[in-house]
């Protein structure tokens, strides 16, 4: 082997064992860190919040396109009333209320709920559609950037 190729190996060597302790002496200096399992427990936390707030959309139809919003549509209320049907409320109402976000005409829409969900379900779907809206044109805010990116 030549000497410039030896010389180019140690040093390589060398480069490649500083960068693997300069990151061992970070990562433990980060770890010591008194508010380092604080910020990692606030970090999840948000992140499991987030993930529950995206659960209630699930997959969030590309808005450009007219039967794909359709398709979500129908899916989310025959979802919400098959749940609706087994007593599960909370679930019903959130696939609802993603249905009453997509649709053309919300307030015919909710003109029909009224009449065939109990007062207090209803309520709950009322009391749950501005947040679910935020979350829609956040989804959106995010589609718009993704498709931004693509272009």
């Amino acid at each position: 082997m030549p000497l410039v190729g030896r010389t180019g190996a140690i040093v390589a060597g060398v480069c490649g064992a500083v960068f693997v302790g300069y990151c061992i002496y970070f990562d433990r200096k980060r770890r010591a860190a008194p508010d380092f399992k604080i910020k990692l427990r606030e970090r999840r936390r948000k992140l499991k919040q987030q993930d529950k707030a995206n659960e209630c959309i699930g997959k969030l139809p590309d808005l450009k396109d007219v039967e794909a919003i359709q398709k979500f549509f129908l899916e989310e209320v025959q979802l919400g009333e098959e749940l609706l049907a087994r007593g599960d409320y909370e679930k019903g109402v959130d696939h609802l209320s993603n249905a009453v976000s997509v649709c053309g005409q919300p307030q015919q829409l909710l003109q029909v709920l009224q009449q065939t969900l109990p007062h207090q379900v209803f309520q709950m779907l009322i009391q749950r559609l501005p947040a679910v809206r935020q979350r829609f044109l956040a989804g959106m805010n995010i589609q718009n950037l993704l498709d931004d990116d693509v272009e």
